[in-house]
């Protein structure tokens, strides 16, 4: 088994008004990758890029040791985009005939039948009359019944309730357990990411600004709120971005190890991926 499900190296698409990359990024074998960025940063585009819907203007991209652009690599994977949806005029058992012709011996009926079943989707009544949350679950149905290899998950989990999610991260965590599956999944709803993921890429404005291992990540970035003469003690490198006002610094900072070395007293809170995002996009009004 590869030592990696995908891999991009150096991938860039341009658009008029915006650029992605280039972008390094790996998705290790029976890990989930989660991916987080701000509305426009460019999520989208790079899972597009990954699984072949787009072409990249530079870079490789290798996907299962094959390449996107080969049909029978692009077969392994499964796929749920935020807004794309089956139409509205069928029912769940059409998609799975529909899926079933294009997937062909890789598809297998009864674990459809089965994740429909899970899901609480009735085979029979039009998409029309699916809620938003049902289309997203029947789309993560028919990509999990043909035994991918890879899941590209795009806000998958977006506008359902938090006992839906729930289900759906479990069922995440059941499909790593063997090491041949992995998961990419965007998602702005962090405290899932933090639940599930074994890893964090951050794409700000097109660009990876890092992909570190989620629990070190957490672990050691922290919010610190202190004196100006205080944080003038701490090594430059340790510090993200500072928010000055009347009342002191609120800073995120790269290594609480090295804020209790340097200032030890000083309480340095935990910061959560959303607190990550606040401040690296903070940066940007400097």
């Amino acid at each position: 088994m590869a030592a990696n499900a995908a891999a991009l190296r150096g991938i860039t698409k341009h658009y008029k008004n915006f650029t992605l990359g280039p972008v390094d990024l790996t998705v290790p074998a029976g890990s989930i990758v989660g991916l987080i960025g701000e509305n426009g940063a460019g999520k989208t585009t790079l899972l597009k890029l990954l699984c072949g819907v787009n072409r990249a203007d530079g870079g490789t991209a290798e996907l299962l040791g094959g390449s996107p652009a080969d049909a029978a690599t692009r077969a392994k994977l499964g796929v749920v985009f935020e807004d794309a949806f089956f139409y509205e005029s069928l029912n769940a058992a059409q998609v799975g005939r529909s899926m079933a012709g294009l997937f062909g011996a890789r598809w297998r009926d009864e674990a459809f039948a089965a994740y429909l079943r899970r899901f609480g989707l009735d085979a029979g009544k039009k998409l029309k009359e699916y809620s938003r949350g049902m289309r997203l679950k029947l789309n993560l149905a028919a990509a999990l019944a043909h035994s991918p290899e890879l899941l590209v998950l795009d806000e998958a989990t977006a506008g359902l309730d938090p006992v839906v999610r729930g289900e759906l991260l479990d069922l995440f965590l059941e499909f790593i357990q063997d090491e041949g599956h992995s998961i990419l999944m965007s998602s702005h709803i962090t405290a899932d990411l933090e639940q599930v993921a074994d890893s964090i890429a951050y794409l700000h404005r097109g660009q990876l600004l890092f992909h570190e291992n989620k629990d070190e990540l957490l672990q050691e970035y922290g919010v610190l709120r202190c004196s100006e003469d205080a944080l003038a003690t701490l090594p430059a490198d340790c510090l993200v971005y500072t928010k000055r006002g009347a009342f002191g610094c609120e800073s995120l900072v790269k290594s609480r190890t090295a804020v209790q070395e340097f200032l030890p007293g000083v309480v340095c809170d935990a910061a959560s991926l959303d607190d990550i995002m606040r401040f690296y996009s903070g940066r940007d009004t400097q």
